[in-house]
């Protein structure tokens, strides 16, 4: 690919002037458009495909003020809502719990670097999704393989599990939660004794500090 387009999607103009300084900085990249958050991409996006000039790359931030956030337009993206075919979504953001990185990766994103990278990584990182390929921070590979549990015998937390751990976090009771998720009641109760299992607690505000402290899920 001889020159790689790239959408910055960002809610904060300076950050997205910062990139957009690096990365035209860079022999074969271009800024073509950037977007305050997930809607505004999806449009932005969607204007470039009809003019026949679509987007190589979005650089995507995960959290955008009240818009439309980053792994939600991600999935919207690779659904093929902004057109056919969709570009690779790379995730550039500050948090880097399990429960961002599932929700990114699960939406269809094929790469998730951090913020504070250096800019040689966040251009491999540009440069390998423009390529079909996957762009991980070391740090994100690194939960991913916790997350996995390789070799470890330390039982994980299913992405339901750390869905649920999320809510309980915001202080939904059971009845919300399992509205929420279209479960019911008890269903709720056998997910939260084997959340404590696993995570060696007795209730739930245990269970949030415990996870929260392990980056499992942010910190409410």
């Amino acid at each position: 690919m001889s020159n790689i387009r790239v959408f910055l999607v960002d809610d904060h103009p300076v950050v997205r002037a910062g990139l957009r300084a690096m990365l035209g900085d860079l022999q074969g990249i271009t800024v073509v458009a950037e977007a305050a958050d997930g809607g505004a991409a999806l449009a932005g996006l969607a204007k470039l495909h009809t003019l026949g000039k679509p987007a190589d790359v979005v650089l995507m931030d995960l959290q955008m003020g009240a818009g439309m956030d980053g792994v939600t337009a991600t999935g919207k993206i690779k659904a093929g809502e902004a057109g056919q075919p969709a570009p690779p979504v790379l995730i550039l953001t500050t948090y880097d719990s399990d429960a961002d990185i599932l929700a990114a990766v699960e939406a269809g994103a094929s790469g998730y670097m951090l913020k504070d990278a250096p800019p040689e990584q966040i251009r491999q990182a540009v440069l390998a999704a423009a390529a079909g390929g996957t762009a991980l921070a070391p740090e994100v590979a690194a939960r991913l393989r916790l997350m996995g549990r390789i070799r470890n015998p330390e039982p994980a937390l299913s992405a339901r599990e750390i869905q649920l751990l999320e809510l309980l976090a915001t202080g939904m009771g059971n009845r919300a939660i399992a509205k929420q998720l279209f479960i019911s009641e008890a269903t709720v109760k056998t997910h939260l004794v084997h959340i404590y299992g696993k995570l060696g607690v007795d209730n739930r505000t245990a269970a949030i500090a415990v996870a929260a402290q392990r980056r499992i899920i942010r910190r409410p």
